[in-house]
């Protein structure tokens, strides 16, 4: 069945910008229900690939795909595509939030990436996303865009691939002509730092929230 769904996906066509652009504009102004529909369609690839990277039985992946497309479509019905923000990059985090929570209901054993203090910077998103739900989120997002302008070099250009531009950390060190295990090393120091520089903005909207 999972061959099955990786072939349906193979065939689906990736919308454009300008086509994703005027869909969202239609579901969110116009509340669309068909554009609402495409949107979706067009990001299972995101959730297929997410469930991929956990190292389970077939019929496992197949419940962490049900589990992260209601997370898309979570993502979706809250998402403002006037803050100027990748849907992907907000929507992950929640994705693989309801894939981390299943696996977690089901007894399931965790890797270490997922149970590793929330060392990714999409669980670094997650914290402010709830903190930031009726305040300004383009504070938040110019706040996370300047604290990783602000790590070293190397560090910088590592979170930048892998998270921002979604690359694999083999396909990142390829690119850095370094090895993945490099990769592994400066993601965590940077998303450490990151968290730090975030966590004093983090704390004073909790408080503004309570």
């Amino acid at each position: 069945m999972l061959e099955e769904y990786m072939r349906s996906l193979a065939s689906l066509r990736k919308l454009t910008a300008e086509e994703e652009r005027i869909l969202w504009k239609q579901y969110k102004e116009a509340g669309s229900v068909d554009a609402r529909q495409r949107l979706i369609e067009n990001y299972q690839l995101l959730v297929c690939r997410e469930a991929m990277k956990y190292p389970v039985q077939e019929t496992v992946t197949l419940d962490l795909v049900q589990e992260g497309m209601v997370g898309l479509m979570e993502a979706a019905e809250r998402f403002d595509p006037s803050l100027g923000v990748a849907f992907s990059l907000y929507a992950v985090h929640r994705i693989r939030g309801r894939m981390i929570d299943f696996l977690k209901q089901s007894n399931q054993e965790l890797p270490c990436e997922a149970t590793g203090g929330g060392d990714d910077v999409f669980s670094l998103l997650a914290v402010p996303d709830l903190a930031f739900e009726t305040a300004d989120q383009n504070l938040l997002h110019a706040e996370i865009d300047k604290a990783v302008s602000r790590l070293p070099g190397r560090e910088q250009d590592i979170i930048r691939q892998v998270f921002l531009r979604e690359q694999t950390a083999a396909e990142a060190a390829d690119e850095l002509d370094v090895s993945p295990a490099y990769v592994y090393r400066l993601e965590k120091k940077g998303i450490r730092r990151l968290r730090g520089m975030l966590s004093r903005l983090i704390h004073e909207r909790n408080i503004l929230e309570r």
